[in-house]
């Protein structure tokens, strides 16, 4: 599944397991790794179908850096050379002039591994790949970056707040993030139930830990939140049928489907959620799963926009800051893909 919306992802024989993301270099304000912050000169490819892609579109657009990085939307259906550029007129990235994300992989190096995978950051003068590595991306992004965030951006990694962000992030990406691609993806029946055991083990204390607090370290939003949340938003979607993570559903939690509903109506999450993209790419894509292709009707999206009442455990969700700007028109998502 090379290039497919897991990122970097290798396959024993009855396990899935995540690769490393290949290209690991950092943008950042001192530039030491030959790649220093610029204003214009970078351009983020993400697909709105893809989770880890999605963190980086919803920090980029909290840190008000729209004037700063550009942004590329892929088609949520690959072809044999993954990533394409479809949506836009000619089949081009109206910037970087190229059909295929790989164009810019084969730029910076031939025969890399790992498939081609999104987010990536690729360096507009070269036409170059940076940097593919989603762990990093959004943490530069609120922190390297902050010389070009907007007037009245959230701190979304605080320094008080990294060890105990750390701490969450390393237990949201094992058991929930990747773990529902290896329960997607297991071969083996023990292999698929160890993982689905896991991701509901996770919910169940996230769930308890949310009961209490707005948010999920402090009283604001932080890069904890953006990566449960870009799981949360695809569970009942995509990963309770597709991936048979089925136990529950996060409708059927009250804590966390409050929690997820927040969220999505707080400027810069919602706003940039696809469900059609979402939903188009995990079933036409993963064939091994859903050999017909078949996107499923439900389910029923319209309850995103309820009533949550989590503010009534108070919170700020941007801290002393304020919520981004409008979106803008070129990066609305198309109405089929809301609620």
């Amino acid at each position: 599944m090379s290039g497919g919306s897991d990122g970097n992802s290798a396959y024993g024989h009855k396990a899935f397991k995540r690769s490393r993301s290949h290209f690991a270099d950092r943008i950042t304000s001192d530039g030491r790794d030959g790649w220093p912050v610029e204003a214009g000169r970078y351009r983020l490819v993400a697909s709105r179908a893809c989770p880890w892609a999605s963190r980086a579109v919803i920090s980029r657009r909290l840190l008000g850096l729209e004037d700063a990085l550009s942004l590329a939307i892929a088609d949520p259906i690959q072809d044999d050379r993954s990533w394409r550029f479809t949506l836009d007129p000619d089949g081009r990235d109206p910037v970087l002039g190229i059909r295929y994300l790989s164009e810019a992989y084969d730029e910076r190096e031939s025969d890399y591994p790992g498939g081609v995978s999104v987010p990536a950051v690729v360096d507009v003068p070269s036409g170059k790949l940076v940097t593919n590595d989603y762990q990093r991306i959004t943490l530069d992004l609120a922190t390297e970056w902050s010389g070009l965030h907007r007037p009245g951006a959230p701190d979304l990694y605080p320094p008080e707040r990294r060890d105990e962000i750390d701490t969450v992030m390393a237990e949201v990406y094992e058991d929930v993030n990747n773990g529902v691609y290896r329960a997607g993806f297991a071969h083996e029946q023990r292999a698929y139930e160890e993982a689905c055991a896991g991701v509901f083990r996770r919910l169940e204390l996230l769930a308890s830990r949310l009961a209490g607090q707005r948010y999920l370290v402090g009283d604001t939003i932080t890069e904890a939140d953006i990566r449960l949340f870009t799981t949360l938003v695809r569970f009942d979607a995509v990963y309770h049928g597709h991936f048979k993570c089925n136990l529950w559903k996060v409708t059927e939690n009250q804590v966390l489907w409050a929690y997820a509903r927040d969220l999505f109506q707080t400027p810069g999450f919602g706003d940039t959620v696809d469900f059609d993209h979402i939903k188009r790419h995990y079933y036409q894509v993963h064939s091994g799963i859903n050999p017909t292709g078949i996107v499923p009707l439900g389910p029923d999206l319209s309850a995103w926009l309820t009533r949550h009442h989590r503010e009534e455990l108070g919170g700020r969700p941007f801290g002393d800051g304020t919520p981004p700007d409008p979106v803008r028109a070129e990066e609305e998502v198309p109405s089929p893909g809301r609620p």
